[in-house]
């Protein structure tokens, strides 16, 4: 498996652990009466606190960004442009999604919107190396 590919195996399953631990951080699941919940429907949840909507949106975005990161390494192995820039651009977007996970966890507001800049930036990168 390429490099590219390899990240965004690991960010597909770093993503699907952000929606399970939102779900639960949203449920309380761990107390007894969260647990319960977690295990149903979930047809009356509370409103989220802050934390559990951060969370949410962490995982959210998470999966958003997903979409075009796999787009584009897919793209760039199936063509074939695995170069340099690709490849840095991968590494950009997914380092700086490392960053930007805890940071909106912790809620800080300016260095997420900046870390979240830098992935963005990785994408361009590796879009520009492949058009």
């Amino acid at each position: 498996m390429t490099p590219i590919l390899t990240l965004v195996v690991y960010f597909a399953i770093i993503t699907w652990l952000l929606v399970v631990v939102a779900s639960l951080i949203r449920a309380r699941a761990w107390t007894p009466s969260g647990l319960l919940l977690a295990f149903g429907n979930r047809d009356h949840l509370d409103d989220p606190g802050a934390f559990a909507g951060r969370a949410e949106r962490t995982a959210r975005n998470s999966f958003e960004n997903l979409v075009f990161f796999a787009i584009l390494g897919l793209a760039a192995t199936a063509s074939n442009r695995t170069g340099s820039l690709v490849v840095l651009g991968a590494q950009v977007f997914f380092w700086a999604r490392m960053v930007y996970i805890p940071v909106y966890y912790i809620g800080i507001p300016y260095v997420r919107t900046a870390t979240w800049a830098v992935s963005i930036a990785g994408l361009g990168m590796m879009a520009a190396a492949l058009l």
